[in-house]
C-alpha cells in the first residue's frame, strides 16, 4: 500500500459539481466513490447527484456497504450510452486491485481537470 492510503483516496477529487447536465437521452454512469474509511466503492447510476445523496443518507436508497462508511465522495465517473455497458464497466472495475482503482482515479483527474 502507498502512503496514507494513497493520499486519502486521491484528495480533492470530488466531481459532483462537474456532473453533466441531463439531456433527453439519459446517460448511464459507472462511478467510484471513496468512503470515510478510505475504502472504494464502485456502482452504476443514471443520476450521479441523486446517487451520491442516497449513499450519504440524504435520500432513501444507497448501498448497504456505504451506509456505515459515510460520508462518501465521488472520485471518478465514466458515461455510457446504456445501463448494460455501464454494468459491464462496473464489473471490470470491481475485478481490479485497489492500486489499479486508484490509478483509474488519477487518470480521470488528469483527463478531467477541475
Amino acid at each position: 500500500m502507498t502512503d496514507s492510503k494513497t493520499a486519502r483516496c486521491i484528495s480533492n477529487a470530488s466531481r459532483t459539481s462537474d456532473e453533466p447536465t441531463e439531456s433527453k437521452h439519459q446517460a448511464w454512469y459507472t462511478y467510484l466513490v471513496c468512503c470515510s474509511d478510505e475504502s472504494l466503492y464502485c456502482g452504476v447510476t443514471n443520476n450521479l447527484a441523486r446517487r451520491l445523496k442516497q449513499h450519504n443518507g440524504e435520500l432513501v436508497g444507497g448501498a448497504k456497504y456505504t451506509a456505515t462508511r459515510r460520508p462518501v465522495e465521488i472520485k471518478a465517473f465514466w458515461p455510457h450510452p446504456n445501463r448494460s455497458q455501464a454494468s459491464q464497466h462496473e464489473y471490470q472495475i470491481k475485478q481490479l486491485s485497489r492500486p489499479r482503482k486508484l490509478a483509474l482515479i488519477q487518470q480521470f483527474l488528469v483527463e478531467n481537470p477541475a
